[in-house]
């Protein structure tokens, strides 16, 4: 790609450095990153400030490398054209998709956004597509290190996919990449909005600012159409405020529901829809795939069958066995919200008791946590805090901000809190008091296979755990 053509492209940009008219209209880009080890002959390095570092500091490593003309917001020391632009990382969006030849524009992209719910719907929408005999694939949380991936990355691998052959993308959108332009200069065929609650106010501030920034995703720029959850009051606010033609699910339309611990069935638009993940909310989240797989023309029936398929999507309502009498289920709750409809669905799954072990993260939200102590002890039998990715904040501090919740619930329920620093001895525990009719909640972590405490990370999942915990007290009977 031709440097000109990603200039012309750029909506305010000033291009510096010697001859800079013949190098960018005789430059080729093909490459676009913003981490200066990535670098290759012939890559437009963007310099993007950050938090603990910022690009510009490595525009001369980036060229020594191979980099050919630079992406700043004011010019550096450095031999090679420059486009100077009021926001990096906005423009880079811009360069991204234009370098990449704008893959949005030649695949179906499905954007899902919302606080929970994003992953499944994804894989939902993957097993509905499947079922369509089209070529699919899932972008998100499991398959990277963040929930949307960076501009670049982004626009890479969606030029790569269309070049072997996909012709559907269901991705999912995160609050930070809407907020930090990772999804600029993209093409949604329909955006989705699952849901609204507590999280990331440590980077919004508040609820409305994060609300406001999801929003940012059904404008007619970005998407063609919507489809919202309308059992969600942000769900029903988007609806009337959306630019484009708007679609809505409710549970309402899963008729002749029945649900357990290993899926559900109900009976939707006619058709007989057998989920193989349990909980009321994946219900929603699949009334949601269904809504949109039908906005992009695929009939009721395959919708129907594709849902029926088995599904496992790692660390969402994912059961573990190792043979224990009682149900132990994995899931990435980790907001108020999350675990209350995660404890409300294992509440209507068992006739027994519904044993919780969870914890919070450090450096993250800290105003969720006196919320899910409360939440856990108003909606569990037992309770279990322990740690989750402490990362550099005291565990003990923060099982201490979750107990001040836990102290807001009278009765006797709040008493028998376990605190267990210790997530492997928080396991053992849950397991042994466990019987037969019980279910074991292991929440927080989901698919999550290491533990990040202090400056230590160490293998640890969930999954793992619970059956190695669950052989050794076997072994030890």
């Amino acid at each position: 790609m031709r440097l000109a053509t990603i200039v012309a492209e750029l909506n305010e940009v000033d291009v510096v450095g010697d001859e800079r008219a013949s190098a960018v209209a005789d430059l080729d880009i093909t490459d676009v990153t913003f981490d200066s080890r990535l670098v290759r002959p012939g890559s437009l390095f963007c310099c993007v400030p950050g938090v603990n570092d910022d690009g510009h500091a490595h525009a001369s490593e980036a060229v020594g490398a191979g980099a050919v003309a630079l992406l700043v917001d004011h010019r550096v020391d450095a031999d090679v054209p420059q486009l100077v632009v009021p926001n990096v990382r906005e423009a880079m969006a811009s360069a991204s998709a234009t370098c990449f030849g704008h893959p949005s524009d030649d695949l179906i992209v499905v954007g899902v956004t919302g606080t929970n719910g994003k992953t499944t719907v994804t894989w939902m929408l993957r097993n509905i597509f499947k079922a369509a005999h089209r070529n699919v694939e899932v972008l998100g949380t499991l398959s990277g290190a963040r929930t949307t991936p960076e501009s670049p990355d982004l626009q890479r691998q969606l030029a790569q996919w269309r070049t072997s052959g996909v012709d559907v993308v269901a991705m999912e959108v995160s609050s930070h990449a809407i907020d930090l332009h990772r999804v600029d200069a993209m093409k949604f065929r329909v955006a989705v909005f699952t849901n609204l609650s507590r999280d990331h106010l440590d980077y919004h501030g508040s609820m409305e600012e994060y609300f406001e920034t999801k929003a940012r995703l059904f404008d007619a720029e970005r998407c063609d159409s919507a489809v919202v959850n309308l059992d969600s009051p942000h769900g029903r606010l988007l609806a009337d405020v959306a630019t484009v033609p708007t679609d809505g699910y409710s549970l309402s339309e899963a008729e002749n529901l029945e649900l357990s611990v290993d899926g559900s069935t109900f009976t939707w638009s006619g058709q007989t829809v057998s989920l193989t993940l349990g909980g009321l909310f994946n219900v929603s989240n699949a009334l949601g795939a269904a809504h949109v797989a039908r906005a992009l023309g695929v009939d009721d029936a395959t919708i129907a069958e594709g849902l029926s398929l088995p599904l496992v999507v790692e660390g969402r309502f994912e059961r573990v066995e190792a043979g224990q009498p009682f149900a132990v289920i994995v899931d990435y709750a980790h907001t108020p919200d999350g675990l209350e409809q995660l404890l409300a669905a294992a509440g209507d799954l068992v006739d027994g008791r519904v044993i919780v072990v969870f914890g919070c993260g450090g450096d993250r939200d800290q105003s969720k946590r006196s919320m899910m102590g409360e939440t856990a002890v108003a909606h569990a039998d037992s309770v279990i805090i322990t740690a989750d990715n402490s990362r550099s904040e005291s565990t003990d501090q923060i099982i201490a901000s979750i107990m001040e919740g836990v102290q807001r619930v009278p009765g006797p329920r709040a008493s028998s809190v376990i605190v267990e620093p210790d997530r492997r001895a928080a396991i053992s525990l849950a397991l042994q008091s466990a019987t037969e009719g019980d279910i074991v909640l292991l929440a927080g972590k989901g698919h999550e296979t290491v533990q990040i405490i202090g400056e230590m990370t160490t293998p640890f999942d969930d999954r793992v755990v619970a059956v190695e915990e669950w052989k050794q007290l076997e072994d030890a009977k």
